[in-house]
């Protein structure tokens, strides 16, 4: 079995919140994501050792470090793993060489190793300064360094860049797919910024109420949401109420609102759901200039509400006959290229392969 490889099956209980999570990373970034409380940093404080399960199995490569049947508790110095907190946790009292250099194995060469962190995560000369001296991104980087300096199989952070503005969070994902790439971590992050999920994931984990609700590739979570809830946690801002009409060829056709919309993409279960709901992201929304005759998965609408943010546009819609209010996002460049600011009704297209069946 490869080293970088994590299982983990977790039940605990805190009162009157219940974690009930099965999960497993092989050589990838796993990012754990929900809201506040959804049981992201408990998953990660129990692989980590720092809190202790009520059931399953935890188990690193060939290591198991938990096993709640069998009666194995390894304490977290002894796990293969290394875990980056929310706050940065540094000594104040040590300089940035010695905080990297802290916890390492013994049977390492400290020096050569801490040079080779502070080169690899841009730190050098600035070994010798002390936490207090060194600004939040740099802080951000010696936590990261001495985490890897354990050599561990799995990587876990815990929301690490949270405190910090933008333009710095930023440079550290970059920074962390780079040691992604270069070291063929296997590495779990905790986080609940949308964006932040979308940029870093490989693999994509939804959490609410400490249940795992969908775990999949990136973009098919996002694409292909296996609920209504994993759709609102996800930014899916279209989700229509709608009734099955007919199904064929691996397509559904619904109604929803008073127009017939066709479904390329069906979430398991959906056939069989007494309630059904079709969604669609608001950038996979195409606006068509208003043209004579009736096309597939089209509606006429006119925008009742717009906002600028960036690079994008989000418009709403309403409808101007049968159908739904839509939501749609634009980028800056095709918003000013179709002067969508001059015309304010538009036909909108929803390609039957964005198209989302659901159970509601």
């Amino acid at each position: 079995m490869e080293r970088h490889v994590l299982r983990a099956r977790v039940g605990k209980r805190l009162g009157e919140f219940e974690l009930d999570v099965d999960l497993a990373a092989r050589n990838e970034l796993l990012v754990l994501f929900g809201p506040s409380g959804s049981g992201k940093s408990i998953t990660l404080r129990a692989v980590a050792g720092l809190v202790t399960p009520d059931a399953g199995r935890i188990a690193i490569g060939e290591t198991v470090v938990f096993d709640h049947d069998r009666g194995v508790r390894a304490p977290a110095r002894e796990r293969p793993v290394a875990w980056v907190p929310q706050g940065y946790s540094l000594f104040p009292h040590m300089t940035a060489r010695q905080n990297i250099g802290f916890g390492m194995p013994r049977r390492m060469d400290a020096g050569d190793r801490i040079d080779m962190l502070l080169a690899l995560l841009g730190l050098d000369g600035l070994g010798g300064r002390y936490p207090r001296t060194l600004s939040g991104g740099q802080q951000q980087r010696v936590a990261l360094a001495r985490a890897l300096a354990r050599n561990a199989d799995v990587l876990l952070l815990d929301e690490p860049f949270s405190a910090l503005d933008e333009a710095l969070r930023a440079g550290l994902r970059d920074e962390l797919l780079r040691l992604r790439r270069e070291l063929g971590l296997t590495i779990v992050f905790v986080t609940h910024d949308l964006r932040e999920a979308h940029l870093l994931a490989d693999r994509l984990a939804v959490l609410d109420e400490g249940r795992i609700l969908q775990i999949g590739e990136r973009d098919d979570v996002f694409r292909r949401p296996a609920s209504r809830r994993v759709a609102e946690l996800t930014g899916v801002q279209n989700l229509l109420a709608a009734s099955q009409v007919d199904y064929s060829d691996g397509r559904a056709t619904v109604d929803a609102d008073g127009v017939r919309l066709v479904c390329g993409s069906i979430a398991p279960g959906a056939y069989e759901a007494a309630r059904v709901v079709a969604g669609i992201r608001a950038e996979r929304v195409n606006l068509r200039r208003i043209q004579d005759g009736a096309e597939e998965n089209h509606v006429r609408g006119w925008i009742t509400g717009e906002w600028a943010y960036g690079n994008t546009h989000t418009l709403r819609f309403a409808p101007t006959g049968p159908g739904p209010e839509l939501m749609v996002e634009i980028a800056s460049r095709p918003y000013e290229v179709l002067h969508v600011a001059e015309q304010r009704e538009w036909l909108l297209e929803l390609p039957p392969e964005d198209l989302h069946l659901m159970p509601a």
